[in-house]
């Protein structure tokens, strides 16, 4: 017997077709092995597809379950594609605007609220535990070298380190946007030093905005689970903000750090995100991002 499964291809942190972030959605995912998700999230090639669940049983303290898997791998959780994912669900008479609900990922269970704002849908996203680790200096040279970034080139104030809500990306300063966007790093280096620290996203950023409603323009790369450059990144802004105010590098009043991030620009694909983070004596203590998103394409996938 056949099973028929219902695929949008959304783009996130934008609302132009065609830019921003692009992911895959299977709105029912009931039925489908591992093995079969993979195949999809390889035959859609997005960075990440997201597969939604219902819950098993009534007494389940969530109310959607999330897998998300690149074209080589499952990954415990993904900004943007849980921005389509819920995009979706709205779409999809599954959720309504003003709603808050609880998505079920392999980063634990995390909140999601549903927001209107005017005649667009945002959808905001509480990120996982905060943490850091550092890296050994030697390693530290040899992201560089495979990055193509000079010791001048690195912004003095930024230790270069990994920073986690869930999923960690290795931060990587830098001075200069025209540099930022010049990149052409070695992603055969870049995969072989991700097996060594254990992180396999890589995020160069910069502070050279010439708007001041853009605090940072970054960019990503994770050769190690296939995805070269990843277009706009919710689980590298994210955890971006929270270094910052780790680090000492954010500018803000009371308990709240803001900002909008930009990515993509190098590549096309330019989006945006707002960025939050909530802080405690200077301590980052819990991180969020908000996104738009516009659906591109709605399909069926047959499978026997």
């Amino acid at each position: 017997m056949s099973r028929k499964y219902t695929v949008y291809q959304i783009n996130s942190f934008t609302t132009t077709k065609f830019t921003g972030n692009p992911a895959g959605v299977v709105v029912d995912a009931h039925g489908l092995s591992d093995a079969e998700m993979l195949l999809i999230a390889r035959e859609l090639k997005n960075s990440e597809t997201a597969f939604l669940f219902s819950p098993h049983e009534k007494t389940d303290n969530y109310d959607v379950e999330v897998r998300f898997f690149t074209p080589t791998t499952e990954v415990p959780i993904c900004g943007h594609a849980t921005i389509a994912a819920h995009f979706v669900r709205v779409l999809e008479q599954q959720a309504q605007p003003g709603q808050t609900l609880l998505q079920k990922t392999k980063a634990g269970i995390l909140p999601i609220e549903i927001i209107a704002s005017g005649d667009a849908i945002k959808i905001k996203m509480t990120q996982g535990k905060i943490s850091f680790e550092s890296i050994d200096p030697r390693h530290q040279s040899e992201i560089l070298n495979a990055l193509g970034i000079s010791e001048r080139e690195v912004n003095k104030n930024c230790p270069v380190e990994i920073a986690s809500t869930g999923h960690s990306k290795v931060m990587i300063g830098i001075n200069s946007r025209e540099k930022l966007n010049r990149l052409a790093p070695n992603l055969t280096e870049l995969k072989r030093i991700s097996s060594l620290i254990k992180c396999n996203g890589y995020f160069v950023f910069t502070f050279d905005s010439d708007d001041a409603n853009i605090l940072t323009h970054g960019r990503m790369f994770a050769p190690a689970i296939g995805i070269d450059e990843d277009p706009v990144t919710g689980n590298a802004n994210g955890p971006l903000g929270a270094y910052l105010v780790k680090n000492n590098l954010a500018n803000f009043n009371g308990n709240r750090f803001s900002f909008t991030a930009k990515q993509g620009e190098a590549i096309g694909r330019p989006g945006t995100m707002e960025v939050y983070v909530d802080v405690q004596e200077n301590i980052p203590l819990k991180v969020a991002i908000l996104g738009e998103a516009i659906p591109v394409f709605k399909t069926t996938i047959e499978l026997e």
